[in-house]
């Protein structure tokens, strides 16, 4: 009896030892094989808006630390946190400090914790669980809005999938942690959210991808919508080719019955001396002047002008038609883009909008941006102008 109870103990300390050496081999493996990073941005803006009286002078530094674990097996993890506040006097409308007298620059003060989750990779299959940053395509359905202080990322499950040509990216997302964050009253979205992104390369310069995006929101409610679409990208010799279609429907809370489609074809190339080009027409229609396709989860900055006079889609849509000319001239990126804004229906001429940007990296580790933006009312909004410079440093 004793021999047994001694060789039981005895295995029993066994598988405990080899426990704690699995365990600490992996914690170790966790550590020695991390990441830490640090990024520093700094960005003054200014705005000068009709029929607001002062102008909005934003002088903000947003602090990025990340942590990326190594790998045990196929376990890893990542968290990522945010600072943002003003650096100065705040002359400006956060969405949340009360100013309303000044034009909005959303950069709210905050910290928030921008990313944390667990992720599963076998092959081509990556499974993430947790708070993430999720970019589908160009970011016109479904994106982080990275050009603000404090990004969108989202709470959910995602699931990848590569093999050969092919892609799969589909999530499950509980909440939209916006930018207007993370105190603000609109700085969470909830609600259910699924996102099906397919797409098959049929070589590296031919793409098609199709896509299914339904939006399911608690409060937001008036943007709750599923949108069915297909995206092509293509290379011909010298000339680029993108072209998408997405038609949408109300769901869920939706008070509004409508329909509306979406559509998009951009033509570009390659100049000499390391130039470019590019001309594009966009439509985000509407259902009669009821209400318009929207893409409320968007990177918005990025599409109908830097002004962003159109985040939200007017009800009777919205037709830009742009041409742009840019480069990398020494090593020195920069863009120009001419809108010009009418509506789907109702033939009604928003305005005009030049934009222009510069980027020029000091080193590795460094780099400047210059930008501009100047919106001329028709018969939608405003006159407005704003400048931006920038200032990011990354270890």
């Amino acid at each position: 009896m004793n021999s047994k109870f001694t060789l039981i103990a005895a295995s029993v300390i066994a598988a405990t030892g080899a426990q704690a050496t699995y365990a600490e081999s992996a914690l170790e493996t966790l550590m020695k094989e991390s990441k830490t990073g640090l990024d520093l941005r700094y960005r003054y803006e200014f705005v000068d808006q009709d029929g607001i009286d002062n102008s909005a002078d934003a002088s903000t530094l947003r602090t990025r630390l990340t942590f990326e674990s190594g790998k045990v097996g196929a376990v890893s993890f990542k968290l990522e946190m945010d600072d943002s506040r003003p650096i100065g006097p705040a002359n400006y409308n956060s969405t949340v400090n009360g100013k309303s007298d000044y034009p909005v620059v959303a950069d709210p003060k905050g910290t928030d914790l921008n990313q944390a989750f667990v992720k599963v990779e076998n092959g081509g299959l990556s499974v993430m669980g947790g708070r993430q940053r999720i970019l589908l395509d160009d970011q016109r359905f479904v994106g982080g809005v990275g050009w603000r202080q404090n990004e969108q990322t989202y709470d959910g499950a995602r699931l990848t999938y590569k093999a050969g040509g092919f892609s799969l990216d589909t999530s499950y997302i509980l909440n939209v942690n916006r930018i207007f964050g993370p105190e603000g009253p609109n700085a969470d979205w909830r609600g259910d959210i699924g996102l099906l992104n397919g797409a098959y390369s049929f070589n590296s310069n031919h793409k098609l991808t199709g896509f299914y995006y339904s939006l399911d929101f608690e409060d937001a409610i008036a943007n709750s919508s599923n949108t069915l679409g297909v995206r092509y990208s293509g290379k011909f010799g010298p000339v680029n080719l993108t072209a998408s279609y997405a038609t949408q429907e109300d769901t869920g809370d939706n008070p509004t019955d409508y329909s509306a489609d979406y559509y998009l074809v951009d033509v570009g190339g390659a100049l000499p001396a390391n130039f470019k080009w590019n001309l594009g027409y966009e439509v985000l229609g509407s259902d009669d002047g009821t209400k318009a396709f929207s893409t409320p989860l968007a990177t918005l900055h990025k599409f109908q002008g830097w002004d962003d006079k159109f985040l939200n889609t007017p009800n009777t849509g919205i037709q830009d038609t742009y041409v742009g000319f840019g480069g990398k001239p020494g090593g020195i990126n920069f863009q120009v883009t001419y809108h010009t804004y009418s509506s789907d229906v109702g033939s009604i001429d928003y305005g005009t909008e030049l934009d222009a940007v510069v980027a020029i990296p000091v080193n590795k580790q460094t780099k400047v941006v210059l930008k501009y933006a100047n919106y001329s009312a028709d018969d939608f909004a405003t006159d407005t102008s704003k400048y931006w410079a920038m200032i990011q440093f990354t270890l």
